[in-house]
């Protein structure tokens, strides 16, 4: 079966009838349009949707159109669109490479705001553990854990 050609440009509507020959008649039902051939034009159509026939003879071909449309819109071919997102990627690239390395000379670097102290030898031993329950068994001390032994899993 043909199908309908339909065409939108701003809020101009062409819609193609399917039959092939001279003298198609238009059924907009409602809609005003100029009828050029096999082509029915709405002008500032206001995206509501509407029902269209066009028949020649015994052949009719029906079509409901539901095209929403705007003034203010721009149309864009593939290569913009890909041209676009392409610039897009490869700045966002150049941002990522120049934070990486500016950043990368500044690791050795000590804050300006931070710890003020000078920095001595590290200490030998960590403090001492404040609770006792936690420090090593010494010698001598043994009867607390005299009661405990190893199980076997």
């Amino acid at each position: 079966q043909e199908e309908f050609l339909v065409e939108i440009s701003g809020t101009t509507v062409t819609v193609t009838c399917p039959l092939e020959d001279e003298g198609i008649k238009w059924n907009p039902s409602g809609r005003r349009g100029d009828t050029e051939e096999r082509k029915f034009i709405m002008r500032d159509h206001d995206s509501t949707p509407a029902n269209l026939s066009c028949s020649l003879g015994s052949k009719k071909r029906e079509l409901y159109l539901n095209a929403r449309v705007c003034a203010n819109c721009a149309e864009l071919d593939a290569l913009t669109v890909a041209g676009i997102i392409s610039a897009d990627l490869l700045i966002t690239l150049g941002v990522l490479i120049l934070v990486y390395y500016f950043s990368k000379g500044r690791k050795g670097r000590a804050s300006a705001g931070g710890d003020s102290r000078p920095r001595g030898p590290k200490m030998q031993r960590p403090p001492p553990v404040p609770n006792p329950d936690y420090e090593p068994i010494r010698k001598g001390q043994r009867e607390v854990y005299a009661g405990l032994e190893s199980r076997g899993f």
